[in-house]
């Protein structure tokens, strides 16, 4: 765990490296030779690197001036970490994947390039189809610096065999009865555990440290991390209590979430459920089980989405950077964003049908694109966000590392993870 001292030093780490990529502009691009760019992203699923490399070869067909274009997965845990060192290494990508969490910093910072006008000018761009709504996120004094490239709604994939074979009604029968609710689902999660001795439900890329995966959850009841203007801190507000009580007793009492040390792939076979985006579909294999998927379960306060954003941004001080915006142009306009809405639900609001949707994602379908992708970006709300994310974040996971234990006191634990973070964001 991370002292003050560390935690402010990372913090500090992200606000240096990102000043330094604001530094200066971009490189001379005839009297540097063809481009050579490089993008960072947080994916090395096969499928989804397939995909962009064969954008990124057409692309190189018509434009000779860029001699390589080259996509560096990092790990998803420490995506940003890894991202913030390279910068403040001075081994900056010319185009990097920015998550929703540290968007403001990056957006604010002065380190991306403003986008609006290469998107605009780009030919048959229909910059205009853009969901003005997905662009909030991105935006600064009236500038875009990121393109929404992914606004994924949170679902549930089922695998619908283990919970059929441990005789509960599966959560597509659960809907039909209008009984598919944040209770029974972990009832069922609970239930399949016991009778298979695998996992019940996992909330994938929480593992006891993403804890912003758990709005996926707590939204259910009407709890927030903070307020819409940032300033209020939210974890010790009735709701949130209530929310984090329930799933502390799912965890220890009912066994229905794996407990802190255990794995449990739900695309592997390892458990029944498993809350994710539907990025996560190319991991489903033809020969491996049956499964569904379905929207998250109701909560105390009713029906809800959650969504994960990702945005790509162009480094300022990039030796190619309008060579990266024109790449970033082309990857994202029309047509490639129809490719990729295979894997990343696009921003565009012509193909958010679900027809269009359907066309490029074979595995899912059309019902589950509309309930779980369509309806879930037009009423979700977005994963917690924050200026000084990387520090705040840091400060949350370790004053809620109490909870995960048997005999936490909820109230206490989440009424400490206010008294530390209230100071940074009254600020």
């Amino acid at each position: 765990m991370k002292t003050g001292k560390g935690l402010r030093l990372a913090a500090a780490a992200l606000a240096g490296a990102l000043a330094l990529s604001a530094c200066g502009g971009g490189g001379d691009e005839a009297a540097d030779g063809p481009a050579s760019l490089r993008v960072t992203v947080w994916s090395a699923n096969e499928a989804h690197l397939k995909l962009f490399n064969e954008i990124a070869d057409e692309y190189r067909k018509s434009h000779p001036n860029v001699s390589a274009i080259t996509f560096d997965p990092l790990p998803f845990e420490n995506y940003t970490t890894t991202l913030t060192t390279q910068i403040a290494g001075g081994n900056a990508p010319d185009l990097a994947w920015v998550f929703e969490n540290s968007a403001s910093d990056f957006v604010t910072s002065g380190a991306l390039l403003p986008l609006d006008d290469t998107l605009k000018k780009a030919e048959g761009y229909q910059y205009d189809d853009i969901s003005p709504a997905t662009l909030k996120l991105w935006q600064d004094g009236g500038k875009l610096y990121a393109y929404p490239f992914s606004t994924s709604p949170f679902g549930v994939f089922v695998n619908t065999d283990q919970v059929k074979k441990a005789g509960q009604k599966t959560p597509a029968e659960l809907i039909a009865a209008g009984q598919w609710t944040w209770e029974n689902a972990l009832a069922t999660a609970a239930a399949t555990a016991r009778s298979t001795g695998k996992a019940g439900l996992v909330i994938r890329d929480f593992d006891y440290k993403g804890w912003d995966n758990l709005s996926t959850f707590w939204t259910g009841w009407g709890a927030q991390a903070w307020s819409e203007d940032g300033q209020s801190c939210g974890f010790a507000a009735p709701e949130m209590v209530d929310a984090m009580t329930t799933l502390h007793k799912a965890i220890f009492t009912d066994k229905a979430l794996p407990g802190p040390g255990t794995t449990a792939d739900f695309f592997a076979g390892d458990a029944a459920m498993t809350v994710t985006q539907i990025s996560r579909a190319s991991l489903l294999k033809d020969d491996g089980f049956g499964w569904d998927l379905v929207p998250l379960p109701a909560g105390p306060k009713g029906d809800y989405a959650v969504v994960g954003q990702a945005g790509i941004g162009v480094f300022k001080k990039s030796k190619h950077a309008d060579a990266a915006a024109d790449f970033l142009a082309y990857l994202t306009n029309p047509t490639n964003s129809a490719k990729l809405a295979q894997f990343f639900p696009p921003p565009r609001q012509s193909q958010l049908t679900a027809e269009t949707l359907a066309k490029t994602n074979p595995k899912l379908k059309p019902e589950q694109l509309q309930k779980v992708v369509i309806d879930g970006i037009t009423s979700g709300v977005v994963k917690p966000s924050h200026a000084g994310q990387a520090e705040l974040s840091q400060q949350v996971r370790a004053a809620l590392d109490p909870l995960w234990k048997a005999d936490a006191d909820v109230k206490t634990v989440l009424d400490g993870v206010c008294a530390k973070i209230q100071p940074m964001l009254a600020k």
